[in-house]
């Protein structure tokens, strides 16, 4: 009776250590990395790992003491977090799209907002100069105080650039020209601003993937696991979203692309449109479909020798691991 979550304990902290590994292994500094060291952020690759691997032990946990009708409202919670904890990613990475369902990092970055290393060295006494600007942006550079200010912060700066060394000068400079130009935070606003209605529209489709799995499993806790309502409804959702995606991403009319994917974005798109398989692993439609078709070849496949003993195994854990939702919900 408590073989089941002992086993599912067992294979959810064997996942967790395993994505803290992944972790660790993806964000180690590589050799042009260890001489910087970045803010701190959440780890939410991690904490979604973990935190699907932990759905799993939940819908167990729950199935095995509340019951099959009751799970669903823990599940609800845990989707609920996973889209909190997504929604917050979503906003971090500049809105932009999450690869895996945030589980790979988005940090493709366009090639036009590179500046090469040339244009930074040619700007990096001019910079040098105007540091103290920078540090009083409220104050005008072409008045007669900002122009005061801004002499006696070059004489400064000069008077300390003399009495620095001139290794200490060359490593200076050097970092200087390593470090990439501050960007400016992407906001919803200039998101609308930039791109208009497309952007509108790639946020709200994005929205719609982020939100389908805890609307989906809120109406199978109204209506029940053998109502076609959630699975139509989810269906739905999908289909709108993924065409969204398409309208945004699409070249009509010899007119570019409104928005551009990156090679990581439109192999995230192709993962997408290949999770429309699950439902055909969903109740109602696995009862009243699917599951005859599968024991129909399984009678067929069964006279043969070897080939039968297959299928028959293949069929059997097919019914069980759809039986879980976190199996077969593609969140």
């Amino acid at each position: 009776m408590l073989l089941s979550p002992i086993i599912c304990l067992l294979t959810t902290i064997l996942g967790i250590i395993t994505a803290i590994n992944e972790h660790i292994i993806d964000t180690a500094p590589t050799q042009d990395d260890r001489g910087s060291v970045g803010p701190y952020s959440f780890p939410y690759s991690l904490g979604l790992s973990a935190l699907k691997d932990l759905e799993t032990l939940v819908e167990v946990v729950a199935q095995q003491y509340y019951g099959d009708d009751k799970k669903w409202s823990f599940l609800a919670v845990t989707e609920a977090t996973k889209i909190l904890v997504r929604l917050s990613l979503f906003r971090k990475s500049g809105y932009k799209m999450l690869l895996s369902g945030g589980e790979t990092c988005n940090d493709e970055t366009d090639s036009n907002s590179l500046t090469s290393q040339h244009q930074i060295g040619l700007n990096h006494g001019r910079n040098q100069g105007s540091s103290f600007m920078k540090n009083n942006p409220g104050l005008d550079p072409w008045n007669l105080e900002g122009r005061a200010l801004s002499a006696l912060s070059k004489f400064g700066e000069n008077a300390r650039i003399v009495s620095t060394p001139v290794w200490l000068q060359s490593v200076q400079h050097q970092q200087a020209m390593m470090e990439p130009p501050a960007k400016k935070p992407t906001t919803l606003f200039s998101i609308f601003s930039e791109k208009g209605l497309s952007g509108a529209l790639f946020f709200v489709g994005e929205a719609l993937f982020i939100t389908r799995p805890l609307i989906y499993v809120l109406f199978i806790r109204k209506y029940g696991v053998r109502s076609w309502i959630p699975w139509f409804l989810s269906l739905a959702i999908d289909c709108i979203g993924m065409s969204i995606l398409s309208i945004v991403t699409s070249v009509a009319g010899g007119k570019e692309q409104m928005l551009h994917l990156s090679a990581p974005e439109k192999d995230e798109v192709k993962r997408r449109k290949l999770l429309f398989v699950l439902y055909l692993m969903r109740d109602p439609f696995f009862s009243k479909y699917t599951r005859h078709r599968l024991e129909s070849a399984e009678k067929v496949l069964e006279p043969i020798p070897f080939i039968g003993f297959l299928t028959a195994k293949a069929v059997e854990l097919t019914i069980g691991a759809q039986t879980r939702y976190t199996y077969m919900s593609g969140s």
